[in-house]
């Protein structure tokens, strides 16, 4: 099996590829995963904006399976450029997805839950209007439709308030100022769910290999607040620091977003048959990874619960 991960330098591509060059025998990942060789495409190597260097990327390639991992994820940084996030998260989806059903193989495509409006009070379906409130969320949007368009063979799979190993996130900026001893005004009126690279990844390979296709969401079990998710990132820490809660008007932040964002993970669930972790205990998880190191207890992520 010849797999892509478009977007290989993000934290999740890179999580992917670790996972997969670690193998089924330290992952809680399918065997077939054993056989695959895993090519990992920053976006020096593969401009998803290109639709005729995606082309000529794949057609070379004879890729099996392809995530799409690339994305312009900088909330505010889309506001302030629209064109080049249309590029990037609505037209680069649309050109892998011409790519994959041309020349064959399955897609496996990342989108978020700023798809939303926030204003439910209960958890997300996938079947729920979209109705985005910011230019991310409206070309993720637009990248979802074309996706599902132009690839039949496709998964499109919806995610939020993602953290990882690698890259910039949440949770390491929370540590960064924490530790600097700058002052941790987090955001009080916005709740999600926090999901580990790691969980999601695993998900994900188990998903690609079902003929399941469709729409999902994939996040950590149970919701917090930002401010709660900061609170638990020192507790599993150890670092000292206050959290001051502050409203989403005080934030001053460019982009809207949405006030309840939780989504429920059980058209997922169903087809593979295990829940995403609570999130709190995925966040131990990584954590506890962190002082184990490169060696220590990767085997534990994606293990997921019956």
């Amino acid at each position: 099996m010849r797999i892509l991960i478009a977007g290989g330098g993000g934290q999740l591509g890179r999580e992917i590829t670790r996972i997969l060059r670690a193998g089924p025998g330290r992952f809680a990942i399918p065997q077939e995963y054993g056989r695959c060789s895993a090519v990992s495409a920053g976006r020096g190597e593969l401009d998803i904006a290109d639709g005729g260097a995606v082309g000529a990327y794949l057609k070379k390639g004879g890729f099996d399976l392809i995530f799409n991992c690339a994305a312009m994820t900088d909330v505010d940084g889309c506001e302030a450029k629209p064109m080049r996030a249309l590029r990037i998260n609505a037209i680069g989806a649309c050109n892998l997805a011409m790519a994959v059903e041309e020349h064959g193989g399955k897609l496996v495509h990342l989108s978020t839950d700023y798809v939303f409006d926030g204003k439910k009070n209960i958890p997300y379906r996938e079947e729920d209007p979209c109705s985005p409130q910011c230019v991310y969320g409206k070309t993720k949007r637009l990248g979802e439709l074309f996706v599902r368009q132009e690839c039949p063979r496709s998964f499109v799979v919806r995610t939020a308030w993602l953290y990882g190993r690698e890259g910039s996130n949440f949770v390491r900026s929370i540590l960064r100022n924490a530790k600097a001893g700058k002052p941790l005004r987090v955001v009080s009126d916005q709740r999600g769910c926090p999901t580990n690279a790691g969980d999601l990844a695993c998900q994900l390979l188990r998903l690609a290999l079902t003929e399941e296709y469709g729409l999902y969401h994939c996040t950590g079990s149970g919701a917090c607040t930002w401010a709660e998710f900061a609170a638990a990132i020192l507790e599993e820490n150890g670092t000292g620091g206050e959290i001051i809660p502050i409203s989403t008007e005080q934030s001053g932040r460019a982009a809207a977003r949405p006030a309840y964002s939780v989504l429920d993970n059980s058209r997922l669930t169903g087809v593979l048959g295990t829940e995403v972790r609570p999130w709190r205990e995925a966040l131990h998880s990584f954590f506890e990874e962190e002082k184990e190191g490169e060696d220590g207890k990767l085997s534990i992520l994606g293990s997921g619960h019956s």
